[in-house]
């Protein structure tokens, strides 16, 4: 099933993360891309705020792996939040133990997925957030079927 917003801002974006997390559970793999700049972190962020755990993101470009803890009525809530941009081979992947990491349970969201299509059938979920014009983002959510 494929949807489609169109944000015209920062709180829209947000709030169509928290709406997507909604439909999360553990174990679930996302597949997060686009555009430099384009809102990834922002829709993220919404993420972290279904899960409780807003308070704790921080935009990973330099880290490569944050591990939030959050919960949902009453349960806990571990999610592993990747950013890829500065990995340039599954050699790499492969030293950080990110199979490891897809294969847990807890919930998983990877920036920049795109740059290792290798990974593509892990994936329970896509969203792609990319610039409609100057002030607006189209977001492109697609749920692959368990």
């Amino acid at each position: 099933m494929t949807e489609e917003f169109l944000s015209s801002s920062a709180e829209k974006t947000r709030r169509y993360g928290r709406e997507f997390a909604s439909s999360l559970q553990s174990g679930d793999i996302v597949s997060l891309t686009g555009q430099l700049g384009a809102g990834k972190t922002v829709f993220m962020k919404g993420i972290t705020e279904f899960f409780n755990c807003a308070d704790q993101l921080s935009s990973p470009t330099f880290p490569i792996l944050n591990v939030y803890q959050g919960s949902l009525r009453g349960e806990d809530v571990v999610l592993h939040h990747f950013d890829l941009y500065r990995i340039h081979s599954v050699s790499e992947l492969d030293t950080i133990g990110f199979d490891e990491y897809l294969s847990s349970a807890y919930l998983s969201v990877v920036e920049w997925a795109d740059q290792f299509p290798e990974y593509f059938q892990m994936y329970t979920a896509t969203v792609l957030i990319e610039y409609a014009s100057h002030d607006s983002r189209r977001i492109r959510i697609n749920h692959i079927s368990r």
